[in-house]
């Protein structure tokens, strides 16, 4: 008699009933299990949710919640984890979760490697995956997270198998939100529709009244923008805004962190920290660094996609079309900018804040791609 899984890996797991019962017989059942998966979805869709949910289910024998309560809290011999806190994952991060998943399962079923963001990997970085991905040892699985397929080259997609997870509705968001954090329901919609369904995001704007006023002095400065000298000045002052919240995000952490390493290197609080450390301080503070220029950059995108959010509600009042709209909050301003422009206008700013994305993944200056974007809006050509 077959023993069923306890429901514990997939607690946290939420909308996404089709792709759980798909993992959930893959973790029981050999004949439908790939050595590799790739799990796509939108952000805040609980891609990385959903893959460590599978390796706990993977890793942990049925009924053995303390072992699968180690996986979820990343903590487990058996899981190897990657979340980059760089704006790339580096070679020499993915040739030490190639080393490791040549390892067998020291203590469960499968030795599982979980690669969050596997869209921040260059073509060389890639090229380190493929053997280890098209011949792994027999216990080990690899589970890969992106945004769609079309973010990993073509030679890991031939070698992954796909799992797509499906977009909630604004309304669904709402109702978890609620939950949660018992903000009223109101604030919950709003803030689910500004997330645009992404759950973190979604959350943090229901919580946080700072974060929801920030995004929208940032919408309204760039309706009032009318010639270059409002594209500058807006442009720096999003790129101030999104500075201060990456500040805010990663402060605390900061000092945690450099707190914790030199208590562990026995350094007294306040006291000057000695030469022969001093490596292993420096090296942190890189990597706090790199993980400050990331936060920023993912500030500046989330804005770019609430820019996104405006010009296709406006696009949506071109074509007559009232219904679902993002920023109802400005409504009047959408509707006057919608009959003050032409739709192929709208759709010129809308090309140009992909093509800005696209120059911030390629490491160009912030203040200086939204100043060229800001341009486009104010007067309706690409610099």
């Amino acid at each position: 008699m077959t023993v069923a899984a306890p429901a514990l890996p997939w607690d946290e797991v939420w909308g996404q009933d089709d792709a759980v019962a798909q993992l959930r017989r893959a973790a029981t059942d050999a004949d439908h299990l790939a050595h590799a998966w790739l799990i796509t979805g939108p952000p805040g869709s609980g891609r990385s949710t959903l893959a460590y949910a599978f390796a706990a289910a993977l890793i942990a024998e049925p009924g053995d919640e303390a072992a699968m309560r180690q996986v979820i809290a990343r903590t487990h011999p058996d899981l190897t984890a990657l979340r980059t806190e760089g704006v790339i994952i580096s070679i020499k991060d993915a040739r030490a979760l190639v080393e490791r998943s040549y390892f067998s399962p020291s203590l469960g079923r499968y030795r599982v490697i979980v690669m969050e963001d596997a869209d921040r990997m260059v073509e060389r970085t890639s090229n380190v995956l493929l053997k280890a991905l098209e011949e792994p040892p027999e216990k080990t699985v690899w589970v890969l997270c992106a945004p769609s397929e079309a973010d990993l080259l073509p030679t890991i997609r031939s070698r992954v198998r796909t799992l797509r997870l499906r977009e909630p509705d604004v309304a669904d968001v709402a109702r978890l939100i609620a939950q949660r954090t018992g903000v009223d329901d109101a604030v919950a919609e709003q803030s689910a529709r500004h997330a645009q369904r992404h759950i973190g995001m979604a959350q943090r704007l229901a919580t946080d009244a700072a974060s929801r006023e920030r995004r929208d002095e940032t919408l309204r400065s760039v309706l009032r923008v009318r010639n270059v000298g409002d594209a500058v000045e807006v442009a720096a002052r999003i790129v101030q805004l999104a500075t201060d919240d990456a500040k805010a995000l990663t402060a605390e952490r900061d000092e945690s962190e450099r707190e914790a390493l030199l208590r562990t290197l026995g350094v007294a609080p306040g006291t000057a920290v000695p030469p022969a450390v001093r490596g292993q301080v420096n090296a942190l503070e890189d990597d706090q660094k790199r993980r400050a220029t990331r936060s920023l950059r993912d500030g500046v995108d989330r804005v770019l996609t609430d820019l996104e959010s405006l010009y296709r509600d406006t696009l949506m009042l071109q074509f007559d079309r009232d219904v679902d709209l993002i920023n109802r909050e400005l409504d009047a301003d959408l509707r006057a900018l919608a009959q003050a422009w032409e739709a192929p206008r709208t759709l010129t700013v809308l090309d140009r804040i992909s093509a800005t994305r696209e120059n911030l993944e390629q490491n160009a200056a912030p203040a200086l791609a939204l100043e060229s974007l800001l341009i486009t809006v104010a007067s309706g050509r690409t610099p």
